[in-house]
């Protein structure tokens, strides 16, 4: 099977559960408090890893025991980490991430060695990228190194998926060298404002998105499940019912899966969104970020 490249950020996240998401000024008592590895870069490499596919990690962290930490979660899945740079001066990245008792979350990021990523480092992950394989990008790091990346992968045949979280400021040349686009409902409204096309429908703006861009656009729509259009239609997967624990992590396995499922079935876009909907509805019923993807395993018993 192909190769799934992500390029993208590492984060050691503290969540803690708080009995209600704390408003503008508010100071909400927390009921506890743990670090784990994530980052959505290093979530969607194991979320692809545990999908099956072999999985190159290009990113950084810090000289400190939380890019310790990052680097061996991504060995411990078999995942190649030869291009995760330490970075010099530069702390590993950080999440904060309250959860409430309904399984919602807000996230606060701080890039640190994210922000160190360059043009260089692209080159050099990339090096061996051939026609068949999958580049996968997130916007946690800069925008330009998301540009050089894409290019390269489109260069060389990859397929590129670009997860447009967090939602962008500005398109520019975003898009450009990107074959398939994942959003979930929020970033597809921003998306779709800053092209000037209405985002209150997710179907039709997803399927607009797509005929605007000429590419291939899915749309993640919590209980509602995922839209995905390419080539004037429009597919819909509708959502497993299940009790959230944590959201966290969600649409990070959902992205890891639609790589995984296309590296192993180039164009099956159907079997994709089947495998990446289960794979996320079984990440929400477990506490954590990257230690809530489930394995192929997993989502094979729920299809």
């Amino acid at each position: 099977m192909s190769t799934v490249y992500v390029v993208g950020s590492l984060n050691m996240d503290q969540r803690i559960q708080v009995p209600v998401l704390p408003r503008a000024g508010e100071t909400v008592l927390g009921l506890d408090a743990v670090f784990t590895p994530g980052g959505k870069g290093g979530n969607q490499a194991v979320a692809a890893a545990r999908a099956g596919a072999g999985v190159s990690f290009v990113g950084a962290v810090g000289p400190d025991g939380h890019g310790d930490t990052l680097r061996a979660a991504l060995l411990a899945d078999g995942i190649d980490c030869r291009n995760v740079r330490t970075a010099p001066g530069k702390p590993t990245g950080t999440a904060i991430i309250p959860v409430d008792p309904r399984g919602e979350n807000s996230i606060i990021v701080c890039p640190g060695a994210n922000s160190a990523l360059n043009l260089a480092d692209v080159g050099t992950g990339l090096a061996a990228v051939g026609a068949g394989d999958i580049v996968v990008l997130q916007l946690e790091v800069d925008p330009a190194v998301v540009c050089r990346a894409a290019k390269v992968g489109r260069e060389r045949g990859a397929t590129v998926i670009l997860n447009a979280a967090p939602a962008p400021a500005s398109v520019d040349s975003l898009f450009d060298d990107v074959d398939v686009l994942v959003l979930n409902e929020h970033e597809l409204k921003t998306v779709a404002g800053l092209l000037g096309l209405p985002g209150d429908d997710h179907p039709a703006c997803t399927l607009a998105l797509a005929c605007r861009l000429g590419i291939t656009v899915i749309c993640t729509v919590g209980p509602e499940g995922a839209y995905a259009a390419a080539g004037g239609e429009l597919l819909h997967q509708p959502a497993h019912k299940v009790d959230a624990v944590d959201t966290t992590g969600a649409g990070d396995t959902f992205v890891g899966y639609v790589a995984s499922s296309l590296a192993r079935t180039p164009g099956d876009l159907a079997s994709a969104l089947a495998a990446a909907t289960a794979a996320s509805a079984l990440a929400v019923t477990r506490p954590g970020a990257m230690e809530s993807i489930p394995w192929q395993t997993d989502v094979l018993s729920v299809l």
